[in-house]
């Protein structure tokens, strides 16, 4: 691989990863001393929670990509059974996206 292949991959880097890096970090640091019952940190986990339902529902019912190749009902049942197994297995998301993941390509690959 030579130095010009490297190029997309440090303007990825550059343009797409540290910008937002940065933001994480000061959000470490200034988050150290707050109460986590606090009212404004409960506010904001709540609308980081929303925000992340919004585009996990939006992926869901229209899909980019090859999963808009995949039928709505095994979209809506994988993410589902995701669901199951995240709540089954003592809340992990790992889990949940592993199992969740799995009933989309089974899904996939039955009907299709």
């Amino acid at each position: 691989m030579s130095a010009t292949d490297l190029g997309p991959y440090a303007l990825l880097l550059l343009v797409g990863f540290l910008p937002n890096e940065i933001w994480r970090w000061l959000g470490i640091v200034l988050a150290r001393g707050l109460d986590e019952d606090a009212d404004i940190v409960v506010w904001v986990r709540a609308m980081a929670t929303a925000v992340l339902a919004a585009v996990i529902a939006r992926i869901i019912v229209v899909p980019p990509g090859a999963l808009a190749g995949v039928a709505l009902p095994v979209r809506i049942a994988a993410m589902a059974i995701g669901f199951a197994g995240f709540l089954a297995l003592r809340r992990s998301p790992f889990a949940g996206i592993v199992i969740g993941e799995a009933a989309l390509l089974i899904g996939a690959a039955l009907f299709y």
